[in-house]
């Protein structure tokens, strides 16, 4: 198993091309169905059509264990495959029903009510309304979130969704309302969310509120006409649960999936759910802080706040590879002055992280056919000025569980980190060799 460990390792090494374009999701912000819904943490759509095109020659079933807004699972219907979906946050699982949904969709009918909504707001405005929506009471802020103004046209417009009738007309609503409603807050992704005076921006007083949710409704209402002039594909299915995908048994047979295409978690601590709490709480899912705890609990990973304080957290599955075991050792080493910012801290994230990456790979091997492939984007990590080769370990942890390491492309060497390196209370001092890229790890279930 050690001479494996050390060929992954050297391949790696070795390997500064693919043959994949660059997977981020900055290209989808263009695209057909796709542009909906922007999210940080997602991957190109042309990734996922080249890999789904290179790997199935007839329909099949693809699975996103971390689907996030779907573009996997967007793309493989587009290609005529089943798919299936899991997402732990609601946010997120309602973009995906929406935009799987998109062909089910009547153009007209989005138009007649985008039209509405625009006489309503009108009439609204002129006329001294009183809204009847309601600002979430639990949603707490360190600064207003909305300014009066603006506060004042989105309470008119959430009146408005409230009596749409139709549910997936109302959906789609409810998606292009919440897509753009930080863009008019006095917050913004830098990339995590923060206040717009902290990042040196103004507050937003006043917003063409009203103008960017019917832009954005015109946006989907032409993808629905596009997808209308398509070649239609067979008729697919699709499956979205609203669960983690640790829990697969519950949900799918095994050896039931023919390719898994996925990007869980980087290990960069990026608070999925702190930064779509906005979402949760005006979309109704959410009404008080407890409300999430479950939602945090279930993230690949863990977050760092929620594991620095414990004493030691230890790897917690048989046989765990020995490079991951010495990298622990040598971060809980590193800073032990600095209390939870230090170094135990981090190894005890980076142990809860490499757990559940045991458990995402024994959900694969339950649920990926003999033969199936698993298309795994991830990046690497540093932490307290460490490197963390989170690709290799991946890999490694794969193939003590019996899966096929196929390969590691690299298609994109560098990649920009977020507060998790730049900090200096949170790492030391990193490398100039040191630096960030985004790996695709290739594994097959033996036939």
């Amino acid at each position: 198993m050690q001479l494996q460990m050390f060929a992954t390792q050297e391949k790696v090494a070795e390997k500064n091309t693919s043959s994949f374009a660059d997977p981020s999701f900055a290209s989808n912000k263009t695209l057909p169905v796709h542009r909906w819904v922007p999210w940080i943490a997602g991957f190109a759509s042309g990734f996922v059509r080249e890999v789904i095109e290179s790997q199935l020659s007839s329909p099949g079933v693809v699975m996103d264990p971390f689907a996030g807004v779907g573009t996997t699972l967007v793309e493989a219907s587009f290609l005529g495959h089943d798919v299936i979906g899991f997402e732990i946050n609601p946010y997120a699982a309602l973009a995906c029903r929406v935009k799987i949904d998109a062909g089910k969709l009547d153009s007209s009918k989005l138009r007649n009510e985008a039209d509405r909504l625009s006489r309503f707001f009108e009439y609204a405005t002129s006329n001294g309304y009183v809204s009847i929506s309601k600002a979430p009471s639990g949603f707490r802020t360190r600064r207003e979130f909305y300014s009066q103004a603006v506060l004042r046209k989105v309470l008119i417009i959430q009146d408005f969704i409230d009596q749409i009738n139709n549910e997936r007309i109302r959906d789609v609503f409810r998606v292009a309302f919440a897509s753009t409603m930080v863009r008019y807050s006095n917050y913004s992704y830098e990339p995590s969310l923060g206040t717009r005076s902290a990042a040196g921006k103004s507050d937003i007083e006043d917003f063409p509120v009203l103008k960017t949710i019917t832009d954005k409704l015109g946006d989907i209402a032409s993808d629905v006409d596009w997808l209308a002039r398509k070649t239609p594909a067979p008729g697919t299915r699709a499956r979205i649960i609203a669960a983690s995908f640790f829990d697969c048994h519950e949900y799918i047979d095994p050896a039931s999936v023919d390719l898994v295409i996925t990007s869980p978690p980087y290990l960069n601590n990026y608070h999925y759910i702190r930064n779509t709490r906005p979402h949760l709480y005006w979309l109704g899912f959410a009404e008080k802080p407890k409300d999430t705890k479950p939602l945090e609990n279930l993230n690949f990973g863990k977050y760092w706040q929620t594991v620095r304080d414990l004493q030691e957290l230890k790897l917690n599955f048989p046989n765990p590879p020995l490079d991951i075991t010495e990298k622990l050792v040598q971060l809980r080493s590193l800073n032990t002055d600095r209390g939870v910012y230090g170094g135990n801290g981090w190894a005890n994230y980076a142990a809860a992280y490499f757990n559940d990456c045991y458990r995402f790979v024994q959900g694969l091997r339950h649920t990926l056919k003999p033969g199936g492939s698993a298309f795994v984007v991830i990046g690497n990590s540093i932490l307290q000025g460490v490197m963390i080769p989170t690709d290799v370990y991946f890999g490694q942890i794969a193939e003590c569980l019996g899966l096929e390491i196929i390969d590691i492309h690299l298609p994109r060497d560098t990649r920009v980190g977020n507060s998790i390196i730049q900090s200096n209370v949170r790492v030391g001092t990193t490398k100039d060799s040191h630096r960030l890229y985004e790996a695709v790890v290739e594994l097959r279930q033996p036939r």
